[in-house]
Formats: structure tokens, sequence, C-alpha cells
């Protein structure tokens, strides 16, 4: 697969003037997602992520999906642990994993696929000593746990409400 396209969309790394771009939309996910009462990234909503957005963009470490030059979703992968996935996981001592946020289609592209094709693409085009792909989610979102599990992701716990997920990435 070409590394920067996904059947039909493209993937690139965003660029350091799309982060109001990205966060609008990651926005307007949110207020969806809230609308469908569905308990997912409400604190979007108030802007408390804003911040961290725009820097995981500045560090290149936020992709967008493309669909014909509409930005149609994106994700965040980091080699290094935020505040949050010490939170969460706690501290990475083995330095062995990639930390997965913001996975986000707007709703007009959902159940078309895309986020299944987006984790093999980050699995088969990251170019990482790492050996885990690791991500949390809400426990009570059965969907989108359900999701992870369909996709090859291992839960190991639960941590202020969240559950734990990895995959292995690398033998």
């Amino acid at each position: 697969m070409n590394r920067n396209t996904l059947e039909g969309y493209q993937i690139r790394t965003a660029h350091n003037n799309e982060s109001t771009l990205i966060i609008n939309m990651l926005k307007e996910i949110a207020q969806w997602l809230k609308d469908k009462e569905i308990n997912q990234w409400q604190y979007l909503l108030e802007g408390r992520d804003d911040e961290e957005i725009a820097q995981a963009v500045t560090n290149n470490n936020t992709y967008i999906i493309l669909k014909e030059n509409e930005m149609i979703g994106t994700f965040t992968v980091s080699s290094t642990q935020s505040d949050w996935d010490r939170h969460i996981f706690g501290e990475d001592v083995f330095l062995d994993s990639l930390y997965l946020h913001r996975l986000a289609i707007i709703p007009k592209y959902m159940k078309r696929r895309i986020g299944e094709r987006i984790l093999m693409w980050i699995q088969d085009n990251m170019h990482t000593d790492k050996k885990f792909l690791k991500l949390d989610c809400v426990a009570n979102n059965t969907k989108l746990n359900k999701f992870y599990k369909n996709n090859g992701f291992e839960y190991f716990g639960v941590a202020d409400g969240h559950n734990k997920y990895r995959k292995r990435i690398k033998k």
C-alpha cells in the first residue's frame, strides 16, 4: 500500500496552519456524539484540549485524512507519553509503545470502515521500533470498545473510567 493513500483517501501529516480546522472538526464530532448521547469527548466542547491538539500538530504527530481535498478525519500518534497517557497507563518504563489519540471521522463518512483501515495503515506505515500501539476509550462506550476489540486490540484494564487497549505492532 502506498504510504500516503488509503484506498481512495489520502493520509498526510497535518500542517501547522491546520490546527484550527482540526480542533473545529473534533468539536463538531464531539457535538455529534453528545447529540447521539454517546459519552465521548464532551471535554473537547469546552476547549480543554485545544492547546494539546495544536501542540500535537506542531510536533508532527497529527495526521489528517482527505477525500478529494476535503478533510474527513484525523488521528494523533505519539511515541512519547502525554500526561494523560501516564495517568491512564502509568509510566512507560520500557519505552515500547506508541499512543493513539483522537481517531475521528466526520459523521458523513462513518460506517465505511475507514477507522479500521486507518488502524491498519498505522500498523503498516509507522516507522518505529515500538512494540505496541496503545489507546484508551471511555469504558461505557460499548460501540467504541467493540470496535477496538474487533480490530485486534487487547483489553488490559481500566483506569479512571477508561478502558485500556494495546495491540502488538512489532514482533
